[in-house]
């Protein structure tokens, strides 16, 4: 078994302790990224397989786990309000606290009253042996600056708790160390999942019902496992019987190969959709930040996406204040976000992280020009959203239904990443994935009415001008 779950997951003595934890209530809250969320379902099947209840988070539970970020001092607060109120709400649970976080800050987190142990990267699935077995004396730190290179397997499928997407991992740790990351800290070199292993836990999602599976990881795009590159697994795993569709999460740039693409625009399985983190649109900046291209090539980048998926959704991460980012840089980012076909933004200001480069640059902007800049973006964010959602009215589209609103509608996703509500309520407990006529956007989300037949499997996109 792999470094990345080499203890606690013997699925026999998983199962063998059913009787004993028959009545005893599990919570679990995620804050961070998809590779969190993945991570924490296979936490929550090792607990739902040695009889557990699962309950929604804040509510009486006898044990909690909350699965950590770090990426900015922001997140570092959530999880410590995050931690204290699992806390206050079930003081005499057993809480664990794992993740990006707790790798950077293992100590000040166990010194947090209530928290029974904390467990790094290294470590973080081996919290279910402890916090099913006899309670320590005091707080356990399992934490190790080490981190494994090595392939690895995850021999449980994870339980994304009645929702139609589930997030698959195939991939963790990066080797970019840019300026600005703690990342590579958190979360190690890069390294791979095997390729067998994902489709296993694929299929597995599927004959559950999931219809949508999202492949994640920190930086997908350098997948390797003997020949089986990126492009092998989203071929696989595209070909699968019973999945609607796949969609990729966010890849960087440089890593996106023409296969990708060229499949993206062939496959009706796979979205016509990526988020490509652009950081910057200044060359100076990019530079500093230590990113692997320059705006030039950035630019091909996207006008070979938007080439071959011309309707294609595509969001992107913006940093706003690196520590010297000049007005006239500043003013490149934004004529470079104008002027590429971008449906949406995530906004990111400049987060100072100990342990970076970044740290000892210096010239560190005021946070009242971060803040007008950071809203700058927001607001042309938000046009982009209006512009994207507007040119799809009329439109044929593929959703994917995920929840129903107070007014019994349900609400989905198009495969360029729309969010979508029907215009009409419709009977009994799910809705395979339909074909929609897009209609108006009311400025959060498009209404949509049933187009012909289900599109249960297939994306008829030449309905819709492909």
């Amino acid at each position: 078994m792999s470094g990345d779950l080499k203890s606690g997951l013997d699925r026999l003595a998983i199962r063998g302790q059913r009787s004993d934890m028959a009545g005893k209530r599990a919570a679990f809250q995620t804050i961070g990224c998809r590779l969190n969320q993945a991570e924490t379902a296979v936490l929550r099947e090792m607990f739902v397989e040695a009889g557990y209840e699962i309950v929604p988070f804040g509510t009486p539970a006898d044990v909690v786990v909350i699965n950590t970020c770090t990426v900015t001092l922001e997140s570092e607060s959530k999880c410590r309000q995050t931690i204290r109120k699992a806390v206050r709400t079930s003081p005499e649970a057993r809480v664990g606290v794992v993740g990006c976080y707790v790798q950077v800050a293992p100590e000040l987190l166990a010194s947090i009253p209530g928290v029974e142990i904390v467990a790094g990267t290294e470590h973080k699935f081996d919290v279910f042996s402890h916090l099913t077995g006899p309670r320590p004396e005091r707080p356990t730190v399992l934490h190790t600056r080490r981190i494994s290179r090595e392939l690895f397997s995850i021999p449980v499928t994870g339980d994304f708790q009645d929702v139609t997407r589930a997030n698959v991992k195939v991939q963790d740790g990066c080797g970019f160390v840019c300026s600005f990351c703690i990342i590579p800290r958190a979360r190690g070199g890069p390294r791979s999942r095997r390729f067998e292993d994902i489709l296993r836990e694929s299929r597995a999602l599927i004959e559950h019902g999931h219809r949508e599976l999202v492949l994640t990881g920190v930086n997908i795009g350098t997948y390797w496992d003997g020949e089986r590159d990126f492009l092998a697994v989203v071929r696989a795993v595209s070909e699968l019987d019973g999945l609607a569709r796949l969609r990729i999460s966010s890849i960087e740039p440089t890593t996106v190969a023409d296969g990708v693409l060229e499949l993206m625009h062939a496959s009706p399985r796979l979205c016509r959709y990526l988020h490509l983190p652009l950081q910057s649109g200044s060359d100076g900046v990019l530079q500093r930040m230590r990113r692997k291209y320059t705006a030039s090539e950035y630019r091909r980048f996207v006008e070979r996406f938007a080439e071959l998926a011309p309707e294609g959704g595509l969001g992107t991460d913006v940093m706003v204040g690196f520590p010297g980012e000049t007005a006239k840089e500043h003013g490149e980012t934004v004529a470079l976000l104008k002027d590429l076909p971008f449906t949406y933004l995530h906004v990111f200001p400049f987060s100072l992280r100990p342990g970076t480069a970044a740290e000892r640059a210096g010239d560190l902007l005021p946070k009242a020009v971060i803040q007008e800049r950071s809203q700058e973006l927001r607001e042309l964010s938000a046009r982009f959203r209006e512009r994207f959602a507007k040119a799809q009215r009329g439109m044929v589209r593929r959703v994917v239904w995920e929840s129903r609103d107070e007014g019994g509608r349900w609400q989905g996703w198009t495969d360029e990443y729309v969010r979508v509500v029907r215009a009409t309520a419709a009977g009994g407990e799910s809705l395979p994935v339909e074909r929609v006529r897009m209609g108006d956007y009311n400025g959060r989300l498009v209404e949509v009415s049933p187009f012909g037949a289900s599109a249960d499997l297939v994306s008829e996109r030449k309905e819709s001008g492909h």
